[in-house]
């Protein structure tokens, strides 16, 4: 079973239109999308994420229950707004602005979780969005303890966001425990070039790597690429024109894990994961939002 926790939100996804700005809710969050798409690769998934008592709260609530996820639990924080995530869309690519001070997305109460009820866990996810804010780091070191306590691998994906640190530095601080703790990691071409500072791929992650850490990099185009204990190789993808790029990291990412979870990490079972991986995430270029629920 794969466990995913972290932000759901509405991604408000705008369109220009006779001068305004018409923005259609759809409902996100990276942990979120990368449950969903890892149930619909076949995995037993669940989720855990925080939303205000609000109409947004309301909304994305409702639209996770088409997820049919095996678990689905929602905290209901009834000081806190449900955080949203401005999209605007040129050209398939993203811009986002976030709405999220002192929202629900990073207060998720550890308290209120039964882990126990999760049986045959074997992956805990974990996404980064939390990490901007104190309360959000504090709760993540207790999951990344928590998979240590439960003997299950830690994943995590990156989502190296500057806009929402005070700088570099701030970030970096928050990232680098669990690029060094995380069993399975995600990062996209971009991100490691800004977070290692080093143009070339193999030289970069060797400068971060972790003895028997899964290293997934994502390459656009060009499809997708992994490291394991020195062992690497990159696996191209379909070629299509993105309508909307939103979500096509998660989709990578949660395909990818229900295809190794059971696995040995062989290089045949996770070039076979990196194939269906790299699908997933072409084919959900082709829809405005980031999941189809």
């Amino acid at each position: 079973m794969i466990l995913s926790i972290g932000e759901i939100l509405a991604d408000m996804v705008g369109d220009e239109e006779e001068g305004g700005l018409n923005f259609k809710s759809f409902c996100g969050g990276a942990p979120f999308n990368v449950a969903v798409n890892a149930k619909k690769a076949g995995a037993k998934v669940g989720f855990i994420g925080r939303v205000g008592k609000d109409i947004i709260g309301k909304f994305v609530t409702g639209q996770a229950k088409k997820a049919k996820l095996d678990y689905l639990d929602i905290q209901v924080d009834n000081d806190r707004n449900t955080t949203l995530a401005f999209v605007t869309i040129t050209d398939g690519e993203r811009d986002f602005s976030f709405n999220r001070h002192d929202t629900a997305d990073y207060n998720i109460d550890i308290e209120e979780i039964d882990f126990s009820k999760y049986e045959e866990l074997n992956i805990l996810h974990l996404g980064s969005l939390m990490l901007s804010e104190d309360n959000g780091r504090i709760f993540a070191e207790l999951i990344a303890n928590k998979s240590k306590e439960l003997g299950v691998k830690l994943s995590f994906d990156m989502n190296f966001r500057m806009d929402t640190y005070k700088d570099f530095e701030d970030a970096k601080k928050a990232y680098k425990p669990y690029v060094d703790c995380a069993d399975i990691i995600k990062f996209s071409d971009d991100e490691l070039k800004l977070y290692t500072g080093i143009d070339d791929i193999k030289t970069a992650i060797e400068s971060i790597y972790h003895k028997n850490q899964l290293f997934l990099l994502t390459l656009g185009s060009n499809g997708s690429m992994y490291y394991y204990n020195g062992q690497m190789n990159i696996i191209p993808t379909q070629k299509v024109k993105p309508i909307d790029t939103t979500g096509a990291g998660d989709a990578f990412f949660g395909t990818f894990l229900a295809n190794v979870e059971n696995r040995e990490w062989s290089k045949e079972n996770i070039e076979c994961a990196l194939l269906k991986a790299n699908k997933a995430g072409a084919d959900t270029t082709q829809f405005l939002g980031a999941v189809k629920l």
